[in-house]
């Protein structure tokens, strides 16, 4: 049996699996089918214990004395699907996993073997986990480690990935208890992810490029051109961070070569330097690249610059994040790309940015890092397409976009 970490992977030696999720606390588990786009075909997708059986993938209840899981038959996993997302939510309306350590169990369907366990790390107010992922890569099912969390629960994870979670209607006069009506089977929603009826209709939220946000509520899911301030608890964020940018071929079978750097400029745009594959280390070693992925294969992220905020020296006030096809690929071949910035400290992922569309260029400017007169940076999701196939024809259009 294997003890999964974070990001690692394991080739699945059973065509059906069962993932269960045990937790000192009840916990509900579901499941997700998910095409190449990461996003399901439609609301019969979404597995959980009030729609218990989809195409390939059923839920499974623990009846209270186990843990409830997510059965997996890989032979009847329908063409399109490409990845079934296993989540886990406490039970109890508003609890967090803060001292709660989940584990989940990969296990052979037919004779309850384990073949891995995953325990995620250092969680706090998260709400809601995407816990495992059995994902087809070349014909061949494996099984990863996520442990990505969410604070705004399972509707959280559910919308991400395109579930049509139902708003509650507004607050009405008091009336007489009508008798339960039975779900309509062509929307099935969980009750314990639809919050309940607020006294005033929710503030619409904000369009894309419009307003600031800091990190006081959790997770960040930037928009383009949205900007986040690196903020928490009314102080800036000046510790060891890190940018994982990451991206999958959108053809099956066919390896897709980028290559992640960072652009370093001072406060009038000038260009100090670059990290990258060539050059791992810049700024006196206030930014290290973690090396070349050839291939874009593997868990988590493809390439990671590590980011240590407190010894970035005065006279760097800017940073653009890009990533670019050396060997000529064009976006238009890469199913989706994504930056994320981590705390290097606790493995939490503070913010997201993940790339929705894409040109048949050779490059990209996914975020910048920009420090304020106070002090304190703040992260803007950019998603900007350039034609240079090396980061050396990044930094004039990169200049430009400070």
């Amino acid at each position: 049996m294997t003890a999964m970490t974070s990001g690692s992977n394991i080739p699945l030696s059973a065509a059906r699996v069962a993932v269960d999720v045990a937790a000192p606390v009840r916990l509900d588990v579901s499941g997700l089918l998910l095409t190449a786009d990461g996003k399901v075909r439609s609301d019969d997708d979404f597995i959980f214990y009030n729609q218990p059986s989809g195409p390939g993938v059923t839920y499974r209840s623990g009846g209270g004395s186990s843990p409830d899981a997510i059965v997996v038959d890989t032979a009847a996993v329908p063409p399109g699907i490409e990845k079934i997302v296993v989540t886990a939510s406490p039970d109890a309306a508003g609890q967090t996993f803060q001292g709660v350590e989940p584990t989940a169990t990969v296990r052979n369907a037919d004779d309850g073997s384990a073949l891995a366990t995953f325990t995620p790390p250092q969680l706090g107010n998260e709400t809601a986990l995407v816990v495992i992922e059995i994902y087809l890569r070349n014909g061949a099912w494996k099984a990863r480690a996520v442990g990505q969390g969410y604070a705004n629960g399972l509707a959280g994870i559910a919308t991400d990935f395109g579930v049509s979670v139902e708003e509650p209607a507004a607050a009405a006069p008091p009336a007489p208890v009508a008798p339960p009506v039975a779900p309509q089977a062509a929307a099935p929603v969980d009750p314990r992810i639809t919050p309940p009826a607020p006294a005033a209709p929710p503030a619409p939220p904000a369009p894309a490029g419009s307003g600031k946000i800091n990190l006081d509520k959790g997770r960040v899911s930037l928009q383009k051109n949205q900007t986040v301030s690196l903020v928490k608890g009314g102080r800036p964020l000046l510790s060891q961070v890190k940018m994982g940018l990451g991206w999958e071929p959108a053809f099956r079978g066919k390896d897709i070569d980028l290559d992640a750097s960072v652009i370093a400029y001072g406060p009038n745009r000038n260009h100090l330097d670059s990290c990258y594959f060539g050059k791992l280390s810049i700024l006196n070693g206030a930014i290290k690249h973690s090396g070349d992925n050839l291939t874009g294969e593997g868990a988590g992220d493809d390439e990671v610059i590590v980011v240590d905020l407190g010894r970035i020296p005065a006279e760097a006030t800017g940073l653009v994040f890009t990533v670019n096809s050396f060997t000529g690929q064009k976006f238009t071949e890469v199913a989706k790309a994504y930056c994320r910035l981590i705390d290097a400290a606790t493995g939490e992922e503070l913010v997201r940015f993940d790339l929705t569309g894409a040109e048949p260029q050779t490059g990209v400017m996914m975020a910048k890092l920009i420090k304020q007169f106070s002090g304190e940076w703040e992260m803007t999701g950019m998603g900007e397409f350039v034609k240079s196939r090396t980061v050396r024809g990044m930094v004039k259009p990169a200049s430009k976009a400070l």
